[in-house]
């Protein structure tokens, strides 16, 4: 083949790779999708759904009319502009695409053949409305904690779970995620699984006050504590919790405290229970871990609540790390946002096993020196529960 031959073979084959470029780019929507107002489950099932509020709630988890009063809400964020190639996806659709990704823990590409919309697209929506979600919701659901409502979520402690001067409990949990590349074992945590960590201020009513999301799930309980911005907003006290005050049946002014589990460090502001060596020769402390074990479940039982309505945190969270934190901080926000809503369970939606909830670990207990001004404190709780005449039931 002389040169002139290898010229135009070359020009040809140059020709033609273009020509495939050209072609792929051409095809904007595929004929699949084409179809999504005839077939799509949006345009075809979304309409009868409506019709009926305990069908609606089994497939969104969430009534039409708090969907409506969501859609609402976001509606200015989540509209996009059309083009001269295609027409946006309107608000409504983008958010029932979002809540059933939620809702189900499906995938994309289940989702984008349900829908009749592109995997990327799919994928797109899910990611933006959950960033819209956490911006714009945020504000309305998880306010920046101030002293009313640290005195409104004490009231709930002390009227419901009868744990006086605690504003909060403590808590975190491992949301199982795909191991994000190039960072060894930062996330690879004890139970031989890739996490990332949630770490949460509960109020009395099973509702967030503070979270924060995204620790390495290798650290222990009390690294991620010592190094999250709860433990820095309890400790510089920009967390605004109320002065100290006589509790009912006391006789001892004490602070306001947050309660948790023995994974946490004893301190003023953070009671945690007695040594479990301690309690069983001692009446006075373990009707004290009796009645902080009880008002510290709220933590534990919030969790069971978001991992029972958002089916995401039963599966393994198939995306990068940063858009598994948004995803996580938006169903919070979901959380608080639907606390007051309808809720049609059956019995087999209640009945949870263990195996339902591996994307959800409990933090390993640990334990660790304290400070005597925070044991002077905890003794004094110890003795109100007393001098009132709490007693086991």
């Amino acid at each position: 083949m002389d040169s002139e031959e290898e010229v135009v073979v070359t020009s040809c084959l140059l020709a033609e790779e273009e020509q495939k470029r050209t072609r792929k780019w051409k095809i904007w929507v595929h004929k699949i999708n084409k179809k999504r107002v005839d077939y799509g489950e949006y345009h075809t099932l979304f309409p009868d759904l409506v019709d009926d509020d305990v069908k609606f709630f089994k497939y969104f988890c969430t009534t039409y009319a708090k969907f409506s009063e969501l859609l609402n809400i976001l509606r200015p964020h989540l509209v996009k502009q059309n083009t001269k190639y295609h027409h946006a996806i309107e608000p409504q659709q983008r958010l029932a695409v979002c809540l059933r990704f939620l809702a189900t823990g499906n995938s994309f590409r289940s989702l984008a053949f349900s829908y009749r919309l592109g995997e990327s697209t799919v994928r797109k929506i899910v990611y933006s409305t959950c960033d819209v979600i956490w911006t714009v919701l945020r504000p309305v659901v998880m306010p920046t904690p101030d002293e009313q409502l640290c005195i409104s979520s004490e009231e709930g402690f002390r009227e419901k779970w009868n744990f006086p001067n605690a504003v909060a409990a403590l808590d975190g949990k491992h949301v199982q995620i795909q191991a994000p590349p190039h960072r060894g074992s930062d996330f690879f945590c004890y139970k031989k699984m890739f996490s990332t960590v949630l770490l949460a201020l509960v109020d009395a009513n099973y509702k967030f006050l503070v979270t924060d999301v995204g620790a390495f799930g290798k650290n222990s309980d009390a690294s991620i504590f010592r190094t999250s911005y709860l433990s820095k907003g309890l400790a510089d006290e920009s967390l605004h919790l109320p002065p100290p005050k006589l509790p009912p049946g006391g006789n001892t002014i004490l602070p306001h405290v947050t309660v948790g589990d023995e994974a946490f460090p004893l301190c003023t502001y953070l009671m945690r229970p007695c040594s479990r060596d301690d309690v069983h020769q001692n009446e006075e402390k373990k009707i004290f871990n009796y009645r902080l074990s009880r008002a510290r479940n709220t933590a534990e039982n919030t969790f069971g609540i978001l991992a029972r309505k958002f089916r995401i945190f039963e599966r393994k969270l198939n995306v990068s790390h940063e858009h598994s934190v948004t995803i996580i901080m938006a169903t919070c926000c979901l959380h608080n946002f639907l606390r007051d809503d309808t809720c049609h369970w059956t019995e087999s939606d209640l009945q949870v096993s263990l195996s339902n909830v591996e994307g959800l670990r409990s933090l390993r207990r640990s334990g660790g020196t304290s400070r005597q001004d925070a044991l002077e404190v905890r003794e004094c709780f110890k003795q109100r529960r007393v001098q009132a005449g709490q007693r086991l039931p």
